[in-house]
């Protein structure tokens, strides 16, 4: 394992914590993907509000993305996130690339954050059961903004 620039946590917390933030680093990349799917390619009434609104959300996505891998480099590990590791390891259902109408779009995403979220609050459970406070105020962090936007995008399935 490469140096942490931690203290206080042992090395087989560490390591427990490491797995914990790259399973999730995997979850963040695929919604982040498929936010990007939607932002391309839906067309509908509420087109541009919801085109814009997803850059915004793509950019809080990428803050935790580099928040999660940050972490996991201060703790000693390697950041495993790239997309052919987010492919293979992500739990998360392919998003449909064919996809154009606006309601589809905020259906697919909605449930795709609420899902995610629910796993960055079990990662904010099990970070706080292995004893590392810090990272689980990072995935509780993460959770708070996966939550408002879920609304901010499911607000738009009366659209």
């Amino acid at each position: 394992m490469p140096e942490a620039f931690v203290a206080g946590l042992d090395g087989q917390t560490r390591e427990k914590v490491i797995n914990i933030l790259n399973d999730n680093l995997v979850e963040m990349q695929a919604l982040n993907m498929a936010v990007k799917q939607a932002h391309w390619n839906l067309k509908g009434p509420g087109f541009i509000g919801v085109h814009e609104l997803l850059d915004d959300v793509a950019a809080r996505l990428r803050d935790g993305i580099d928040t999660i891998a940050e972490r996991t480099v201060i703790l000693g590990g390697y950041a495993r996130g790239t997309l052919e590791v987010a492919a293979d390891k992500a739990k998360m259902t392919a998003y449909p690339v064919e996809l154009t109408e606006l309601k589809d779009h905020v259906a697919e995403l909605k449930s795709r954050f609420l899902s995610v979220g629910e796993q960055i609050r079990a990662a904010a459970s099990a970070a706080e059961e292995a004893g590392d406070g810090d990272t689980e105020d990072l995935f509780v962090e993460i959770s708070r903004a996966l939550d408002k936007d879920a609304w901010f995008i499911g607000a738009n399935s009366t659209v």
